[in-house]
């Protein structure tokens, strides 16, 4: 028998893959409350971004901290989408910039566009007073000119759409002086121009409407009760206009925060001080609380830096006639590190072909830690001893690569554990597992059992019995694994095997074709190959 030896050669070929990602930004502004479905600008062209290629590469908006996705983009014509209610009271309350931070994620390169989105204020809210009412008690012998003043409106809106004046409604008493405070803030003072006379009149009821500079405009109203009583010629006087306080986010509830003192000249019940709350939020109140006799404020509600990294809040004292007086506390929220980094797969190709080459992207990883400074610092890492390993990419992002070749027939399957740990004291770690599976590639031919096969045979057989079989096999998967078997054509005596032999395609055995005869042919040799489903395929003969 003829023995067929083969051998086969595999080249390594590495590829380095070098991430050129383009980082740009873009930004547009828009007011706000646009309905659903409006368009922001389209950021494929003023990015320069090629449409046709949107879809392939998975482009999508994203946010750094998975926060609230405002947007989308309309992979057909690039255009940013709004998809949700954007209220800029809501979500930045009165700052002066009001900007939503969206990101346009590209793959296959990566790459990683930051848009920043101004938020302008519109005139969609009015002026309010804390109060329903403001109560005054004046002394029958207060002088002309004497001022009292009263609280502020609370407009959420900003800028000219915030509170601009406030209007007095005619009356024989009072006139109205509006004056200004910081940061544009109107307030204003009742003015006493005529003697009060308590057997005159008990009572003076007076209407105050706070006018924003909005347009349309809008306005809110408060009335103010007046009663002639005895003089209270002296208001509470904080021993500080601002008190500032630092408070871990870890505070236990009942925390002492800050303790606010005012003192009033006046004696008994013109003197006793009380203190409150201005106009603050339903949040403020809780999460903080004001002991209205010592001035106390306390924690009573929990505190997230991550969330609120600082609260400035007016305290109010006022005094038994209800002369009153404000100071500002500002409360400054400390970071702890109470966050652990959140691993976030954001893309994975699986299963992969087995030929893939070292070096190729299958997975964009995305660490993000809530924390601040050194607390947010996260090293990310996987186990040892798999043939992957995580790039540092943008940010925080990593690109998961191959870093060998890979072989289905050794491991089809891999489970890699991706760790990320801050540089807080002590540190906080999270890990997530990524199931990764290789797909098969016909990369190995039938293997024969045997290098050789002989049969011997008697003459005058009968045709269709079996000489003998041969068996072959392939490591691969499914049909790149199905073996065929089939006859080398050649000739034996000037005929073609095939009119001696048969093999069975599936099982390979062999059974002869015709009766044979000693003296004609004593012994002859045929091949025998067999061969793969594979695309293409594969073969070896015997």
């Amino acid at each position: 028998m003829a023995r067929i030896a083969f051998a086969l050669h595999c080249g390594l070929s590495f590829v380095v893959l070098f991430l050129h990602p383009v980082i740009g930004d873009v930004s547009y502004s828009i007011p706000e409350e646009m309905k659903r479905g409006s368009v922001v600008g389209n950021v494929a062209k003023d990015l320069g971004l090629d449409l046709g290629t949107l879809s392939a590469r998975k482009a999508r908006i994203d946010t750094e901290d998975n926060s609230g996705k405002y947007c989308m983009i309309n992979l057909n014509t690039g255009e940013l989408i709004v998809q949700e209610r954007i209220d800029r009271e809501g979500l930045c309350e009165k700052k002066p910039s009001c900007v939503v931070k969206q990101e346009l994620v590209l793959e296959n390169p990566l790459e990683l566009h930051r848009i920043n989105i101004h938020i302008r204020d519109i005139n969609d809210n009015s002026p309010q007073f804390k109060e329903e009412s403001l109560k005054f008690e004046i002394h029958e012998l207060a002088d002309k000119g004497a001022a009292f003043v009263l609280d502020e409106a609370h407009d959420a809106d900003i800028g000219d759409n915030a509170v601009q004046g406030y209007s007095l409604q005619q009356n024989d008493y009072f006139k109205l002086n509006v004056k200004s405070k910081g940061a544009g803030r109107k307030y204003s003072e009742l003015v006493l121009e005529k003697e009060l006379d308590r057997e005159e009149k008990k009572e003076v009821v007076l209407l105050l409407t706070a006018l924003d500079g909005g347009s349309p405009q809008r306005s809110g109203t408060v009335v103010i009760h007046v009663s002639v009583l005895d003089a209270n010629d002296n208001a509470p006087v904080f021993s500080q206009e601002v008190y500032k306080a630092s408070l871990p986010e870890d505070s236990p509830l009942d925390t002492l925060v800050v303790t606010v003192s005012a003192a009033d000249a006046d004696e008994g019940l013109n003197g006793d001080v009380t203190y409150d709350f201005g106009h603050v939020s339903d949040e403020v109140r809780k999460i903080f609380s004001i002991d209205r006799k010592s001035g106390e404020i306390v924690l009573i509600g929990s505190v997230d830096y991550e969330t609120t990294s600082s609260y400035e809040i007016r305290v109010k004292a006022k005094d038994g006639l209800g002369l009153s007086s404000y100071a500002k506390v500002i409360i400054s929220v400390t970071d702890v590190n109470d966050n652990a980094p959140v691993i976030n797969v954001k893309s994975l190709t699986t299963p992969i072909p087995e030929d893939t080459s070292p070096g190729t992207e299958v997975g964009i990883i995305n660490v993000q830690d809530r924390d601040s400074e050194k607390n947010r610092q996260v090293r990310c890492s996987i186990q040892q001893n798999v043939p992957f390993k995580l790039v540092p990419s943008i940010k925080n992002y990593y690109s998961l690569v191959t870093t060998g070749q890979l072989d289905r027939e050794l491991v089809s399957d891999y489970n890699i554990t991706i760790s990320a740990t801050d540089e807080g004291s002590p540190p906080l770690s999270s890990s997530k597992t990524v199931h990764l599976s290789v797909a098969d590639i016909n990369d190995n031919p039938p293997v024969f059992e045997e290098q050789s096969y002989s049969a011997y045979v008697s003459e005058n057989n009968k045709p269709g019995s079996t000489l003998c079989s041969v068996s072959a096999r392939d490591p691969d998967w499914r049909q790149n694994g199905t073996v065929i078997y089939s006859l080398v054509p050649a000739e034996v005596n000037g005929a073609s095997v095939s009119s001696y032999l048969s093999v069975n395609g599936d099982t390979g055995v062999i059974h002869a074709v015709r009766s044979f005869d000693y003296e004609q042919l004593r012994s002859f040799k045929v091949h025998v190959m067999a061969r793969d489903n594979g695309s293409p395929p594969l073969s070896s003969n015997v």
